[in-house]
């Protein structure tokens, strides 16, 4: 390849060579040829310089521009990467603030389950309590069951035996039963030999009743033995006078023929004068045969029993 300062000599010396045309050869001509050479040189390379200066702006406008576009990519990609960076910092404080929502809420939850652990905690400590104090029951329990069954083993012993026992003192009771029958029947033969009974129809008072005995001939009757007792209490139906009362001295009581009281067959707590003047006693057949007189106020009305 040719220099560049070779062509720009060979065309700046060509057209000065064209525009001289043929010259003489003297000693001016010589001069001035070399002047116009001189200058021709020193505008080659002035041009060659231009060149150079050329080419290297335009080597620097393109490594200019190569840097600039370079640049700009790279800001462009800068510009992405600051979005990017803004979108992924956005997002993570976005994610931060649900991250710290959510330790709000496990912070909570695990207070929460904190309470629970210790009231779990709290209440397993008492269902241990319990539990002991179930299982001392249940030993305490099984102990008691053995000591039972032994007690029911002994009570059904005991109640056979005594179902015996029964057994025999209800046929011992029968038997009874059956001789005082027989003992009342007899009783009741005997003094129907010498006692004749009469109950008043009326209900009266001891007075009026004592009356009514003697106009048939008798007295209000006279209790002085058990066995007598026993007989009036068994043919007496209902409440009835008998010939004993305390009218003519408080608190001393007297048969109807006068002769003092030695053996009563008196209710419990009885006589206790609770009423007004209780002077006169009554036989209450419903009570028990030997604890069935008792005090009342001799106006009362009341059926009278009869013996003469």
């Amino acid at each position: 390849m040719m220099d560049s300062e070779d062509i720009y000599e060979n065309i700046q010396c060509g057209d000065f060579q064209d525009s001289t045309g043929p010259q003489t050869h003297n000693h001016n001509q010589d001069e001035e040829k070399d002047r116009e050479h001189g200058r021709c040189r020193c505008v080659m390379v002035l041009l060659v310089f231009v060149g150079f200066i050329c080419a290297l702006l335009l080597l620097f406008i393109t490594l200019q521009h190569i840097s600039i576009t370079a640049e700009r990519e790279l800001l462009k990609t800068y510009k992405n990467t600051v979005e990017e960076l803004n979108h992924t910092i956005s997002s993570l404080q976005h994610d931060n603030t649900d991250l710290k929502t959510d330790k709000h809420q496990l912070e909570e939850k695990y207070n929460s389950m904190s309470l629970e652990k210790h009231q779990l905690e709290t209440k397993y400590n008492s269902l241990s309590l319990e539990k002991h104090q179930l299982e001392t029951k249940y030993n305490s329990l099984s102990l008691k069951k053995q000591q039972l069954e032994t007690s029911v083993d002994d009570l059904s012993a005991q109640k056979s035996q005594l179902q015996n026992n029964s057994n025999s003192l209800s046929q011992k009771k029968l038997e009874l039963e059956n001789r005082v029958t027989s003992l009342s029947d007899e009783l009741k033969k005997a003094y129907s030999q010498y006692v004749f009974l009469l109950m008043s129809t009326e209900e009266k008072s001891w007075s009026d009743s004592r009356q009514f005995c003697r106009n048939h001939g008798g007295d209000l009757v006279i209790i002085k033995s058990e066995e007598k007792q026993r007989f009036i209490s068994s043919v007496v139906k209902d409440d009835s006078w008998i010939g004993l009362s305390d009218t003519q001295t408080e608190g001393t009581m007297k048969w109807v023929d006068y002769s003092p009281l030695n053996q009563g067959f008196w209710a419990s707590g009885e006589p206790n004068n609770a009423g007004v003047n209780e002077d006169c006693v009554e036989l209450t057949p419903t009570r028990p045969v030997l604890n069935n007189w008792n005090d009342e106020p001799c106006s009362r009305g009341k059926k009278g029993i009869c013996e003469k």
